[in-house]
């Protein structure tokens, strides 16, 4: 009997993509044999994990959707269906619109599908990891108590809930047993894991008995909460050497009357002590953050504020994004939006050139250096690879001459020799 083939399309972020792993599994488990972002999806049957968190996003998994309405009518495809944030939000007015879809699920019902198209669905699989088998994202915990008045977040997926420890221990085991030797830790908030389920932070706790497991190369730590840090998280940093010096942890803006605003429950003068104090606690630390600019009645002295501050801070890396407006927030309801589009455009330009200066500054500083780096592909003439300070896709690289043979997820000890505004040139030690 001919297997079925289920292509999963994940659209959004790195969480999105734990959960299309997590459904692979219980596919294949069940039968059926599975893709992932095939660039011409010929399976049967297409699942697509959404994303909701805002409206270029929004407007992406939708046309994907109808991308692949267009495929079912054109007999390309068999079966659609649809999971994630955009539908767990917007289930009905989604049911309504499209209905040609076969089935809508949510963020959390998603193993309902595997049940649903007649397959007992006995087993639970084994997750099937899409990245480079030497690195994996491991999600913490699921959900956001924080009510940030621009979120949408809290609104599709609820309460935070932590993970037992154990049960993230041996995750983390069974992967390494596997050959993983890095892991992005990942949670919409994970500076709060553990108060739902210990009644305190535990994520200091976590990440040094992570760290403690025989084979884990490097631990990264994404997505933490400036209010109630955990200093203890510091010392696990310093201390453990393979928790790598890199914190992902968005600050949203430095103007106390942005803050207040934005609902962050953090003031300028904490943010400015909590940054310090990163610093000092933990030396070499790369920060990465994000910040917002266009937030309703943000002034041009708030943005000149928060232009002075980034070339302060001197992040060692930073996105930044323009408010939109999502239906449900506290700023959707009380706020009118109304810092123009081109002047969001245009701060958030502004911003971004400063931040760029910055960047090329502290990668031209690494010319010199020594770094150990996990080799994760091969492109033309080039190896390309990440020190500790680089998380994958989103941060910079370190680009070795393919002269002699090198082997992905390998670590090496790579000397800079040149830099570019985001990525670093390197010739291996011997």
């Amino acid at each position: 009997m001919k297997q079925k083939t289920v292509d999963i399309i994940t659209m959004g972020c790195s969480k999105n993509l734990v959960d299309s792993e997590m459904l692979m599994g219980l596919f294949e488990a069940n039968g059926y044999r599975c893709t992932h972002d095939s660039d011409d999806p010929k399976g049967e049957i297409v699942v697509v994990n959404t994303c909701g968190f805002i409206a270029d996003a929004k407007e992406e998994s939708i046309n994907t959707i109808l991308e692949f309405v267009q495929a079912k009518e054109e007999g390309r495809i068999e079966k659609l269906y649809v999971m994630g944030c955009l539908s767990e939000r917007y289930l009905a007015d989604l049911e309504a619109e499209i209905p040609e879809v076969d089935g809508w699920y949510g963020k959390f019902n998603y193993r309902q599908l595997v049940a649903d198209l007649g397959t007992a669905a006995v087993c639970s699989g084994k997750r099937h990891i899409t990245t480079p088998r030497h690195y994996a994202y491991i999600k913490i915990s699921e959900g956001c108590d924080r009510h940030c008045a621009y979120c949408a977040i809290p609104l599709i997926t609820g309460k935070h809930q932590s993970r037992p420890i154990e049960d993230i221990l041996d995750e983390v085991r069974q992967l390494v047993a596997e050959g993983t030797k890095e892991f992005q830790i990942i949670a919409q908030e994970l500076t709060y894991y553990g108060m739902d389920l210990y009644g305190e932070q535990r994520i200091a706790e976590l990440i040094e008995r992570m760290a403690d497991i025989e084979g884990v190369e490097w631990i990264r730590l994404h997505y933490a909460y400036p209010t109630h840090f955990p200093w203890d998280l510091l010392r696990v940093m310093r201390e453990k050497d393979n928790v790598c010096k890199y914190l992902d942890i968005a600050l949203q803006h430095i103007s106390d009357h942005m803050l207040s605003r934005m609902k962050r429950n953090v003031t300028k003068e904490q943010t400015l002590a909590l940054l310090e104090r990163m610093r000092r606690e933990v030396p070499g630390i790369h920060i990465r953050t994000t910040l917002m600019v266009g937030f309703p009645g943000e002034t041009e002295a708030d943005f000149k504020e928060l232009i002075e501050f980034t070339k302060q801070a001197r992040f060692e890396r930073m996105g930044a994004f323009a408010y939109s407006e999502e239906d449900g927030t506290f700023a959707a309801d009380n706020y009118e939006d109304n810092v123009p589009d081109e002047v969001k455009q245009q701060r958030l330009d502004r911003l971004m050139r400063v931040q760029q200066n910055i960047s090329a500054e502290i990668e031209a500083a690494k010319v010199g250096q020594t770094l150990k780096v996990v080799i994760d592909r091969k492109e033309g003439d080039y190896y390309v690879g990440r020190s500790e300070f680089c998380s994958p896709e989103v941060d910079p690289e370190v680009l070795v001459p393919a002269s002699e043979k090198l082997q992905i997820g390998q670590f090496y000890q790579v000397k800079i020799t040149d830099s570019e505004e985001f990525d670093l040139y390197g010739e291996l030690l011997k």
